[in-house]
């Protein structure tokens, strides 16, 4: 299989380094203090959530299972057709999911082992589904990516992470009324990256998905 003329231009000449957008210049320097100071406290008041994904918003290279709880790169996607729809992505090989989320805390897990060109995260409702958008907290995503063996936090600039190893399931943590999304290794509760208080505004809130070049990522229950 090759990338679709449709991706963006950093990830068409991807070589499996990192991604375009992730040059040395604009990489971050250090690590937040959040990173650095997050323990994982209060995390036991989420309440875990049964996710699926919104085909609606499939970017037309993905497939999706019948239960719409996995989603793998594909050349055509038999669940949906290839019609003009405002809410599908069209650049970046994304998809949200159906629940939004307002208020409390919230939690769910994804399993990214063969994920390893894949980002995953939480996107504003209004986030924009057209074009050749920036995968950042500015553009209304949160999210941190695997690409081959680097781990980034999709901050602006992105951020490196640099874990004892690459996650197989990373739980994805987020607190409404806080305004922030904490990201944890399920496998052993280590904390991986929180986005601060304050970084997620005040609107509905989906999960939210990118599935990179022969990659499959799998919600679980």
């Amino acid at each position: 299989l090759s990338p679709p003329d449709t991706l963006p231009a950093e990830q068409e000449t991807q070589t499996g380094e990192s991604l375009g957008a992730h040059t040395q210049g604009e990489i971050a320097d250090t690590l937040p203090a959040e990173q650095e100071t997050q323990t994982g406290e209060s995390l036991g008041a989420h309440t875990q959530v049964n996710v699926t994904l919104d085909p609606d918003t499939a970017h037309p290279q993905l497939v999706l299972s019948e239960c719409r709880k996995s989603v793998s790169w594909g050349l055509e996607n038999p669940w949906q057709d290839w019609s003009e729809n405002p809410q599908r992505f069209d650049s970046w090989p994304c998809v949200l999911g159906c629940e939004g989320f307002t208020s409390g805390r919230h939690c769910w897990e994804v399993d990214v082992g063969a994920g390893r060109y894949s980002a995953v995260g939480v996107a504003r409702e209004t986030v924009s589904r057209k074009g050749n958008i920036s995968l950042s907290p500015e553009e209304g995503i949160w999210a941190v990516e695997l690409w081959g063996n680097e781990f980034w936090a999709l901050t602006s600039p992105a951020t490196p992470l640099l874990p004892n190893q690459l996650p197989s399931r990373i739980r994805v943590c987020l607190d409404c009324d806080r305004g922030q999304v904490t990201f944890i290794d399920a496998g052993d509760e280590a904390p991986i990256f929180t986005f601060p208080p304050g970084s997620i505004p005040g609107e509905s809130i989906r999960p939210w998905l990118r599935v990179g070049w022969g990659s499959q990522l799998r919600l679980w229950s």
